[in-house]
């Protein structure tokens, strides 16, 4: 499994199990399990998911050393310290461990100053050695240099959505210069690359290597240098995905799939996201 080194020197598996919409229960054990089965080492999970108890028995039940996975959650929303500090702990708990080793803002709101006090905790934690490496998740260019104003640690990793209808090559350039990861949610564009100049360019690429087009996807994406986490909850397609690491495209597919971008979203922006109110 090829590694990414964050800033800090931490080693991040570059390509994941996402468990965004995996329902709690049964089919989050169960999907967890076997991914770990297949080879998988990095789970990606967050509190707005509800489903880090699942997860975390899983790992458990794996047999796996903890310090053999890479476990990443996220912050749920912004309120007190006190608050966010209590779901933090939350988050050990039903994960099973002592610690996470990667804790991301879930999303940015819309009062820099708020960002920058989550942030202040998230330093905390990384200080206290709760978490191995500490980021953030649908951050803009504007938001992490807002952060920056006030924060004494730079971010580790930006999750954002990316896929070849946004490719995020502005952004990826940018974190790049600033020595942040780029980490990709929402890979087959809810299903939207199956369809039109997507579905026309990528299957053609698919075809060539005897691969599928989420296949294609991933594997461009691992050839950008971004960490990729596709979900699925089904065993084969999570064997298949996981296969996608042994794909090596040539610099001209590189391209063609990059030139396929629209600067379209099938996400929130995360400009005008309704979430973001601070409560107590």
């Amino acid at each position: 499994m090829k590694m990414i080194r964050l800033s800090n020197g931490v080693m991040m598996p570059q390509l994941g199990l996402g468990t965004f919409l995996v329902a709690d229960g049964d089919v989050a054990y169960q999907t967890t399990l076997h991914a770990l089965k297949v080879g998988y080492r990095h789970i990606d999970t967050a509190q707005m998911y509800q489903n880090e108890g699942s997860v975390g028995q899983a790992i458990k039940d794996s047999g796996l050393k903890r310090e053999e996975i890479f476990i990443t959650t996220k912050q749920r929303g912004h309120s007190t310290i006190k608050k966010m500090r209590e779901q933090f702990e939350a988050s050990l708990e039903k994960l099973q461990t002592s610690y996470v080793d990667l804790y991301l803002i879930h999303w940015p709101n819309h009062d820099k100053k708020i960002n920058q006090q989550t942030w202040s905790l998230f330093e905390e934690l990384y200080t206290e050695g709760k978490v191995k490496a500490i980021g953030v998740s649908n951050f803009q260019r504007h938001h992490i240099e807002d952060l920056m104003e006030t924060a004494t640690i730079k971010p580790m990793v930006n999750q954002v959505e990316l896929h070849p209808g946004l490719s995020q090559i502005p952004l990826q350039t940018y974190l790049k210069h600033e020595g942040i990861a780029i980490e990709s949610y929402g890979p087959l564009m809810k299903g939207g690359v199956f369809e039109g100049i997507w579905q026309e360019g990528l299957s053609k690429i698919a075809e060539k290597h005897n691969a599928t087009i989420p296949q294609i996807i991933i594997a461009w994406g691992l050839a950008r240098g971004v960490i990729m986490i596709p979900k699925s909850v089904t065993p084969s397609r999570i064997e298949e995905n996981f296969k996608s690491k042994d794909i090596t495209l040539s610099e001209e597919e590189i391209l063609t799939i990059n030139q396929l971008n629209r600067g379209k979203r099938v996400y929130t922006d995360p400009d005008n996201s309704p979430w973001g109110p601070y409560s107590e």
